[in-house]
């Protein structure tokens, strides 16, 4: 438990959750949020937003959310301030979620480009070529996949 500072910000990831209303607990619009937000993608987001005054709190659960033990991060609204120059906690969170989005979607783009090098997923042709080519050859007794031993 960490002592009561009204300079921090506390920060939890159920704030971003996409897939959560407004009413539930999301803090942030449809277009600063991501979807299965968890501690360390916000860390990075906010690190990667230039926040430099932050502490994370791992298992920890949102008196909201007690089921989920997500963790939550404390900020330094002064040195969000003089870092990024934000000044109520809702720009900040906007701020951080617009980051954490833009992440996920070049982390999704990256992965993209690394399937499309391969063989196409539906392609039969390919794919058998895929199997002959993963499977060492062997020479042999071949196991019969409907034997079973008694």
């Amino acid at each position: 438990m960490v002592d009561f500072n009204p300079d921090r910000l506390c920060v939890w990831p159920g704030y971003f959750d996409i897939k959560t209303s407004r009413r539930s607990g999301r803090r942030v619009p449809k277009d600063a949020s991501v979807s299965k937000p968890d501690l360390d993608g916000l860390y990075l987001a906010a690190r990667q937003l230039g926040l430099k005054k932050i502490k994370r709190e791992e298992g920890v659960s949102h008196p909201h959310r007690p089921h989920a033990q997500e963790g939550r991060l404390w900020v330094s609204s002064s040195g969000a301030k003089e870092s990024i120059g934000t000044s109520t906690k809702e720009e900040l969170l906007q701020l951080i979620g617009g980051e954490w989005r833009s992440m996920q979607k070049n982390q999704r783009n990256e992965e993209q480009m690394k399937s499309d090098q391969g063989p196409k997923v539906g392609d039969r042709t390919e794919r058998s070529q895929r199997k002959a080519s993963a499977q060492p050859q062997r020479s042999g007794f071949k196991k019969r996949s409907g034997f079973k031993h008694r």
